[in-house]
């Protein structure tokens, strides 16, 4: 039986794996700023904002053998801004990674991205673990994630006796899932970056919370990107969507989004043409070999998962 701390229960990563957790012999604390809709009867909730004392509290009083760190802002709601990103993702992550230090936590489990990598012209046709990480300023989410590795590197070095699992995540899809991604896949006409492949990589949310509960578990520390098997060019999504494909010259969306950004026409600035141009492909090699976990499902089998329950 382990003692294992999760944060972000409530989201829908953390639900999936509240599930796959049900009827096993581990004590949960899930923590989150309201409790989930469900609860196993292993589990327990506990309301914890990762932005305030909660963690140092929280985390204190209940000393968990194994933190799952999986709260994060993807997309922050609107009127939030940056701001509170900021504050969940990298203050949040260093006020548990503190809390973890002081409590004697075994070992920490963070969900990165690999956003991490970011969105660049000269990045490899497939990321590995040992490629930079480059995440744009320009992106919070890219960069906040590349804050948050560089200060779980520095205590890797400074505090070696709390284990680390750090996971690379790619696009996240499942039942449920509806995001500024799958936004995208819903639009008559999906958009694309002439002379850009934009491939996607999907991961099945049940298989990322098997791997989050193998990393809790019986997994060995590292790093690794998670992500199924292949990828998905637009015009893939495309053809399995039986939609057309607009693509645009980057100049020419630029100076749309440049014009209609400030006029509240579209909530995307001129940054965006390089989200759309340069995403980046994880190879999920070290995760098959090393970690020891081969995905369920490829990235075009989990895009038909959520094809099927969008009804599209």
């Amino acid at each position: 039986m382990t003692r294992i701390l999760i944060t972000g229960a409530g989201g829908m990563v953390g639900r999936t794996l509240l599930s796959e957790l049900a009827g096993t012999a581990h004590e949960i604390i899930a923590t989150d700023l309201s409790a989930p809709a469900e609860l196993p009867e292993n589990a327990r909730f506990t309301r914890m904002d990762v932005t305030g004392d909660d963690p140092a509290q929280v985390i204190g009083a209940e000393r968990p053998e194994v933190i799952l760190h999986l709260a994060s802002i993807v997309t922050p709601p609107p009127g939030a801004g940056r701001a509170l990103a900021y504050q969940v993702d990298v203050e949040g992550t260093r006020k548990v990674l503190a809390a973890a230090v002081a409590a004697g936590t075994r070992r920490l489990v963070v969900t990165s991205s690999g956003a991490a990598y970011g969105y660049h012209a000269d990045a490899p046709a497939w990321l590995r673990e040992s490629d930079p990480l480059r995440g744009n300023p320009e992106f919070p989410y890219s960069d906040h994630k590349r804050q948050v590795e560089e200060m779980l590197a520095k205590a890797r070095r400074d505090q070696p006796q709390l284990e680390q699992v750090v996971l690379r995540v790619g696009t996240v899809l499942g039942t449920g899932t509806d995001n500024q991604i799958t936004a995208l896949f819903r639009k008559p006409r999906l958009l694309a970056i002439a002379g850009c492949d934009s491939p996607f990589v999907f991961i099945w949310t049940p298989d990322l919370a098997r791997i989050l509960l193998r990393a809790a578990t019986d997994g060995p520390p590292g790093i690794y990107n998670v992500a199924g098997d292949g990828a998905l060019s637009i015009s893939d999504i495309a053809r399995r969507l039986g939609k057309p494909v607009l693509r645009l010259p980057a100049w020419s969306l630029k100076v749309a989004l440049t014009i209609a950004h400030p006029l509240r026409l579209s909530r995307y600035g001129p940054e965006q043409v390089r989200f759309l141009q340069y995403r980046p492909v994880l190879a999920n090699d070290a995760l098959k070999q090393d970690f020891g976990y081969i995905p369920e499902k490829t990235s075009a089998e989990t895009f038909e998962v959520w094809k099927s329950w969008a009804g599209l």
